[in-house]
């Protein structure tokens, strides 16, 4: 879908994105706060971001509790949901386009008047709890926060986020909400058909009814290499993993998108090198790879999960392949498979309000960068094998990583497969 996107800035210091797709028949809009669970006052209520985020669509200036506002706000089909992160609170809705200022106004009651109280308080401490608790059923969300923990991140497990709930009251939830829900900390995206409403829309967002503030720094955390570790958990039947590659510096658009690439090639498809040969082996059902860049460094991991059995020869495909990557032996014919695909997926890409929104938000959130939809052609255009290979031994150069895995076995077998891997940063 066509579209075309401006950035506004207002007097309250508050910036978003309005993206205006002709004849589109629905509004998206997201909202952003740098308010997740490290800007928390103390890691003794590290959750109050979580159930402050729970509590944002109940009781407010307009209605008595939740009900009565999902109510108004749903009756005509419209979707709306938060959650938080690390780092942020996210508000979003997605709703038909006749009454697009009747859910932004929605929205704006939601961020800006809520009306916190004893009885959602103590309700939403027993859905985080129950939340939470789910998760530690679920071994690949339980390994990610311990990986975090070990490469040095300042962040609690599932179990350690559950010990803080119990302590969190209302006037935590109001104090949260007012120190981080300011204008110059939040930033939004909006789209749809646009054409005629943005002075509106302008207006709209001048009037939110939050004070000045400042655009929370990012925390900073110096990462290490650490030793291999499990999360022991006497129901796991397999060997949950992820190995986790860290380097001291923010990659460039064109790198970042080279392994991205690369990733395809080792995980991608039914063919690939390590996902697709651990499949014609019967040795695992799912491996994937994946490479972001944050604020002071960047990342590359590789996870899945793997029959004890079957662990040893499938981490020797692993360091076999990456080692085949660091050596340059990736074809030409394989880099243009993975250009191909990309080009395939960028177009499929923009068949919806949401998913066009969904191009922008995540870079603009995150640091303010406009990513240029018409430009990606002639980016995966641009990617090289010689890009793959050099940023590749970035991460090994680096040596900063960890092996970890949840397990009911013991620690030994994750040392031996650790070892395997530990060659790749040995070689000469």
């Amino acid at each position: 879908m066509k579209h075309a996107v401006s950035e506004i800035k207002l007097k309250n210091g508050a910036r978003g994105l309005l993206i205006d797709v002709p004849g589109a028949t629905t509004v998206s809009m997201q909202f952003q706060f740098r308010a997740g669970n490290r800007y928390a006052k103390s890691k003794d209520i590290e959750q109050v971001a979580h159930i402050m985020e729970h509590m944002a669509f109940g009781a407010n200036a307009r209605f008595k509790d939740e009900q009565d506002f999902e109510f108004e706000f749903t009756k005509n089909g419209a979707y709306r949901n938060a959650y938080t992160s690390d780092l942020s609170m996210f508000y979003e809705a997605d709703c038909a386009d006749f009454e697009w200022d009747r859910i932004l106004d929605l929205q704006q009651l939601a961020i800006c008047q809520p009306r916190f109280n004893e009885e959602e308080l103590a309700a939403e401490k027993g859905n985080v709890r129950s939340e939470l608790t789910n998760y530690l059923n679920d071994h690949h969300r339980i390994l990610w926060p311990k990986i975090q923990q070990l490469i040095g991140e300042d962040v609690l497990t599932y179990r350690q986020s559950l010990s803080t709930i119990s302590d969190i009251t209302v006037a935590d939830i109001r104090e949260h909400h007012k120190r981080t829900h300011t204008t110059d900390n939040m930033r939004f995206v909006i789209a749809g058909k646009l054409k005629g409403r943005k002075s509106q829309i302008r207006r709209i967002m001048e009037s939110f009814q939050l004070p000045r503030g400042e655009r929370f720094e990012v925390p900073y955390d110096t990462l290490t290499k650490s030793n291999p570790s499990i999360v022991r958990r006497k129901d796991a039947t397999n060997l949950t993993f992820g190995l986790f590659l860290a380097i001291p510096e923010v990659l460039p658009d064109e790198e970042i998108d080279a392994m991205h690439y690369l990733n395809h090639i080792l995980t991608g498809t039914m063919h690939s090198r390590i996902f697709g040969a651990a499949r014609k082996k019967g040795l695992a059902y799912n491996v994937s790879a994946y490479a972001a860049t944050g604020f002071y460094d960047s990342g590359w991991d590789i996870s899945g999960q793997v029959n004890h059995e079957a662990a040893n020869e499938l981490f020797d495909i692993i360091a076999r392949e990456i080692n085949h990557v660091l050596k340059g032996k990736i074809s030409e014919k394989e880099v243009e498979a993975a250009k191909s695909f990309a080009l395939g997926r960028y177009q499929m890409g923009a068949q919806t309000v949401s998913q066009i929104s969904g191009f922008y938000t995540g870079r603009y959130f995150a640091d303010g960068f406009i990513k240029n939809y018409e430009k990606v052609p002639d980016m995966i255009k641009n990617v090289t094998t010689e890009r793959m290979v050099e940023t590749a031994r970035k991460f090994i150069k680096s040596d900063t990583w960890v092996l970890a895995a949840v397990s009911s076995g013991e620690r030994q077998e994750i040392v031996d497969l650790s070892d395997k891997i530990a060659k790749l940063f040995n070689q000469e």
